[in-house]
């Protein structure tokens, strides 16, 4: 058979790529963004309670009631922020899900999408198959600030889609408010939709303050939020997430969620229904992850990387132009193949693959994994 690829220029993510470079050499993985430590217990056993309570069958389309309450009063608890269960809040198969069903759901051919690079890489694939136009903002390392100038030059009548990620995913960064409200500005009085990833939004460090959203009413408006409870409570294999939108996208939202998913597991639903009622499962995040980032960061404090300390995710950016001149990629297959430690170039995230010297780390590890991984770092 002869086909048209749709997506030709698409080969195998840069994440199975080096995780299958550490599995075959045997090599510390700090490439993929998931802890090697197993979620609560609690949890656990809330999940299989649900099972035993018979909580086996499909769940409602948009989502377990009673997980769609909780979210709500978490977003009113954290961001004064008032979302509709019924009609305002879907549970999706993970946030990746829910991302690629909000760009399935807005964009046709030739709308034009905006997306700030280094970007989590399954943006720009959604949106070409289904037909938009990728513009592309490259940020700089090494803080990767955004030049709100250069994004309303690039705005137009034909800019249907903006996708924004705070914490950023692979960079760190974050958005201070004078982001959101350079954005909302920008946006403001136009039918252009926003769509705002915050899987990372109880990871964030320094007494930084989340700037979620919806916490600009004109944003809101128009805006998605895509959140994960995977990246929150160390089970990305859940593949649970949910996402918040006004009513009148909503609407629209499920009317393709329902023919691409329809349900999300119903165990999982109801467990994490329980969980999040109890507000210091999520509010000690940061605390937690903020410890393993600096002891990460003081351990490899002498290395010969530099880097300044990632303000959200779980992931720290090294650059290392002092080491070697070899492009991002070669140097990180040699790391993983030679030194036994496998990262993440940030060039595969880039407009060209623009290659600033740096590579990602995950510091979502157990204090022996860092402590290991920093003495191999230290010795380059």
């Amino acid at each position: 058979m002869q086909h048209i690829s749709k997506l030709p220029n698409v080969g195998t993510t840069i994440f199975s790529v080096m995780s299958a470079l550490a599995n075959k050499h045997n090599a510390i993985n700090l490439s993929q963004g998931f802890p090697n430590f197993k979620s609560d217990q609690r949890l656990i056993d809330m999940v299989s309670q649900a099972m035993s309570s018979g909580y086996n069958q499909y769940a409602p389309m948009p989502g377990n009631m009673e997980l769609r309450e909780a979210i709500a009063n978490k977003m009113d608890l954290l961001y004064g922020s008032t979302y509709n269960p019924d009609n305002e809040i879907t549970v999706t198969a993970g946030a990746t899900q829910a991302i690629y069903t909000i760009i399935s759901t807005f964009v046709r051919a030739d709308d034009e999408v905006i997306i700030f690079r280094p970007a989590y890489d399954c943006y720009e694939p959604a949106i070409t198959l289904n037909g938009g136009k990728t513009i592309s903002i490259q940020l700089n390392a090494p803080n990767y600030a955004i030049d709100w100038n250069e994004v309303e030059q690039c705005f137009s009548n034909k800019t249907k889609l903006i996708i924004v990620n705070t914490p950023q995913n692979p960079s760190g960064s974050v958005f201070s408010e004078t982001d959101m409200l350079s954005l909302q500005k920008i946006t403001e009085d136009s039918n252009c939709i926003v769509l705002s990833d915050e899987v990372y939004e109880h990871i964030i460090y320094d007494e930084i303050q989340h700037q979620s959203i919806c916490k600009f009413q004109d944003l809101k408006s128009r805006s998605f939020i895509t959140a994960s409870f995977g990246k929150t409570f160390h089970n990305t294999g859940w593949k649970v997430g949910y996402c918040c939108a006004p009513k009148v996208l909503m609407d629209e939202f499920r009317k393709v969620h329902q023919f691409n998913v329809f349900s999300v597991n119903h165990p999982t639903q109801k467990a994490l229904a329980d969980y999040i009622k109890t507000p210091d499962h999520y509010l000690d995040l940061s605390a937690f992850y903020q410890e393993k980032r600096d002891l990460f960061l003081g351990l490899i404090e002498e290395s010969r990387f530099k880097f300044i300390p990632a303000k959200g995710t779980y992931f720290q950016v090294l650059e290392f132009s002092e080491i070697t001149k070899e492009n991002d990629v070669d140097f990180a297959k040699r790391l993983t193949i030679d030194n036994g430690i496998a990262s993440i170039p940030l060039s595969v995230f880039n407009d060209n693959k623009k290659d600033d010297k740096v590579l990602r780390f995950c510091f979502a590890k157990t204090k022996e994994t860092l402590k290991r991984a920093a003495d191999i770092l230290n010795k380059i």
